[in-house]
């Protein structure tokens, strides 16, 4: 069981991710975080997060376990992520290891923004999560505020509407759907609807495979 889940930020791609690989008992990755700890590493060195030979250098040193999640989770390091993900010399040194997660023999659960494109182009289930910028302008807001952060909604829009246009025009796997993805917009989905609609995709793969 390999699914591959993409989205834009805020979309709920890692929540529905995380509830996917529960269900199924696999592991999960949430690949961005590769990246968001790639720009935390060069941040935490006082180096610029266009230092291609120093990002590719932290990018190959990463675990893929261990993330100080409450390190990565802010909105400064989701921007910063960005920008380190549009180096392909960085995508490309973190390809094979996503691809090593991917080939698990019990199966996996990955997230990000070229899973299906690119990591995962031949994953058997491949969804892509989408929502109005301002639906997930308000989930990130709701997060960051959750984590004690000062949250000003129109400042978080135009970071998800900056990101966005960052992700999907990047040359090096840009934001996009896969041909043969489903799409889950989750606009007016909680989470336990998306999830329940992401079940019916996996089920209806598992139909046909029959």
């Amino acid at each position: 069981m390999l699914i591959a889940i993409d989205g834009p930020a805020a979309s709920g791609k890692g929540t529905l991710a995380r509830r996917l690989a529960r269900h199924f008992g696999v592991p999960h990755l949430d690949t961005g975080l590769l990246y968001r700890a790639t720009a935390a590493g060069l941040i935490d060195k006082g180096y610029r997060l266009d230092d291609v030979e120093r990002a590719v250098g932290m990018a190959r040193g990463l675990a893929l376990v261990d993330f100080n999640e409450d390190h990565l989770r802010g909105r400064e390091m989701g921007e910063a992520a960005s920008v380190v993900a549009a180096i392909p010399e960085v995508r490309e040194a973190l390809i094979e290891a996503q691809r090593r997660f991917a080939s698990r023999p019990e199966g996996a659960v990955l997230d990000g923004r070229d899973i299906g494109t690119v990591i995962c182009p031949d994953a058997p289930v491949k969804i892509f999560v989408t929502a109005s910028p301002e639906t997930r302008a308000q989930r990130r807001a709701l997060e960051l505020a959750g984590r004690g952060e000062k949250v000003d909604y129109a400042a978080v829009l135009e970071d998800i509407r900056k990101r966005d246009a960052r992700d999907s025009g990047r040359a090096a796997a840009p934001l996009k759907a896969a041909d043969d993805a489903v799409m889950l917009d989750t606009t007016l989905l909680g989470i336990d609807e998306a999830f329940v609609a992401a079940l019916r995709v996996v089920a209806a793969h598992i139909a046909q495979s029959k």
